[in-house]
């Protein structure tokens, strides 16, 4: 099998696991990374025994390249995707796709003029966990879905972030810093969605970084803090979701439940790959743990690039896709335009349902002793 090699830009704290991930897989590897801090690039390919730090500039002129990972801070994902198509190669991202509905319509149109492949994070959603729960609903067990409940709720970062301004910037806020993970599952449990709304606010104007190095400092906040939606997907079913930054005293609601004739599933956390999955039947009085069938329930991100890469040598459809990418930042815009405007969204994109992955699937590993 013919081998993708890969470019990784953006060496930041989240690359860590992509480079240790991806040396496990035969058909991709990733043979050099970059970084605007070449020395940060430098220290993870001595770490990682990547074969070349270079700059941006450097990489995306490499011939041999044929797929650029795309690590860098989310203002400016559009920026370096559209760098990576036009200069000849595929790219997968991490989220969100990019900051503005604008800014991803103008990746997916170059795409489609390059005939060049994007992917975007969140991979988790081909985890054991989720997996598992597409497969109960998709064997009927809960019979026909009806809605979907969905909690992201916490403080904040601010007290324990070294650096948490960004998250409450433009572009920041609960919605699209963890909305991506609960969307995009919701997505794969679900389908496409065809109508949101939303009601958002900002809690505290002006937060207090209680962590070191920065305690202390005040912060002003630009985004909503607190936003609660209705998702009317197309196949029917309608789902709740609250993201907060502002439950100071915590949560007990579980991650997602899915609401079926027949019973209910409660899905485990999207931010993770593993369980676990319960299922209660109509008329029993417990939930029942569902055993995990599928492999990924350790941090396995990256798989969402190795499902791409195997797309480029067999043809076959990848997951992780920019298409569904921008169809979860369309519903993240949408909660919040729906709050400004006080009228529902109407969904413009749409996206296909991923096809699960076949059970007991593992893409092919390189041995290790």
């Amino acid at each position: 099998m013919r081998i993708i090699k890969a470019g990784l830009i953006g060496c930041g704290n989240i690359s860590s696991i992509y480079f240790e991930n991806v040396h496990r897989f035969k058909h991709l590897t990733i043979v050099a990374c970059a970084d605007l801090h070449l020395e940060r690039a430098r220290a993870q390919a001595e770490k990682y025994r990547i074969p070349k730090a270079c700059t941006v500039a450097e990489l995306l002129e490499d011939p041999e390249i044929e797929l650029v990972i795309n690590l860098t801070i989310p203002q400016v994902h559009a920026k370096v995707c559209i760098q990576a198509l036009e200069a000849g190669k595929h790219v997968y991202t991490e989220k969100p796709l990019t900051i503005t509905l604008e800014e991803g319509q103008k990746l997916l149109k170059k795409a489609k003029e390059t005939g060049l492949l994007v992917g975007c994070a969140p991979d988790t959603f081909l985890g054991a966990g989720i997996q598992t729960s597409i497969q109960v609903i998709e064997r009927g067990e809960i019979g026909t879905p009806v809605g979907a409940s969905a909690f992201m709720i916490g403080r904040g970062h601010e007290h324990w972030h070294p650096d948490p301004a960004f998250y409450y910037d433009v572009g920041g806020g609960p919605m699209y810093d963890m909305g991506p993970y609960y969307l995009t599952a919701l997505t794969a449990l679900l389908g496409p969605m065809a109508r949101v709304s939303g009601s958002a606010r900002i809690t505290y104007p002006e937060r207090t970084i209680l962590s070191e190095p920065k305690k202390g400092t005040k912060i002003k906040v630009s985004t909503p803090t607190h936003i609660s939606g209705v998702i009317d997907f197309a196949n029917g079913a309608i789902a709740s979701i609250t993201t907060s930054f502002d439950a100071f005293g915590g949560s007990v609601l579980p991650p997602i439940e899915v609401y079926g004739s027949e019973g209910t599933l409660l899905v485990p956390d999207p931010n993770t790959f593993n369980g676990p999955v319960q299922l209660r039947k109509r008329d029993e009085r417990e939930f029942v743990e569902v055993p995990l069938t599928y492999h990924y329930t350790e941090n396995s991100r990256g798989i969402g690039v190795a499902d791409m890469a195997m797309s480029l040598l067999t043809g076959s459809d990848y997951r992780a896709s920019g298409t569904m990418g921008f169809h979860v930042l369309e519903a993240m815009h949408g909660f919040h335009m729906s709050s400004t405007s006080g009228h529902h969204y109407q969904m413009k994109s749409t996206c296909r349902k991923p096809e699960p992955l076949p059970v007991d699937f593992r893409f092919p590993y390189v041995e290790t002793t």
